[in-house]
């Protein structure tokens, strides 16, 4: 039996309604300390993390977690043989535990990001570099916040 012209009006009217309906994921609110360790071993590896050598500036307390500033750095001579790879920043409470990943070159110049984050809650942030022998040196901070941020308010 051939399909009449209404039925496929009805047909493709449902596809395009049903193509329109998001899909809908749910994630955790609030990110964990396991979180937080998948994600750096999921850039690091099995690797050993080192203390050091990273400098992490963040302010401890912090009004508005909407804007944070953030400046990391590594010293490094930049050079073919010794220079930094990337920075890797971390923090424990946000949804994303993995704030952002940057990365360097020999041409860089110096090893540095500054850049705003977004905070959650109060919480720990980590900053990880890699450099070009492959280690990995790290850094941690606690910072206060007073006003969340990535949160929404159910009225």
């Amino acid at each position: 039996m051939p399909t009449t012209r209404r039925q496929f009006l009805s047909l493709a009217g449902g596809m395009t309604v049903a193509g329109t309906i998001p899909i809908v994921t749910l994630r955790p609110i609030e990110a964990t300390p396991a979180m937080l360790n998948t994600a750096i071993r999921n850039v690091v590896g099995e690797a050993q993390i080192h203390t050091g050598r990273v400098k992490l500036d963040i302010p401890p307390l912090v009004e508005n977690g909407n804007t944070v500033p953030m400046t990391v750095s590594v010293a490094s001579p930049m050079t073919a043989d010794d220079h930094v790879k990337s920075i890797h920043v971390f923090n424990e409470k946000n949804p994303q535990p993995n704030i952002g990943n940057f990365y360097f070159g020999p041409a860089s110049g110096r090893a540095q990001v500054s850049t705003r984050i977004r905070l959650a809650d109060t919480q720990k942030v980590v900053a990880i570099a890699r450099l070009s022998d492959d280690t990995f040196w790290q850094i941690a901070a606690d910072v206060v916040v007073t006003l969340a941020a990535c949160t929404e308010e159910m009225n």
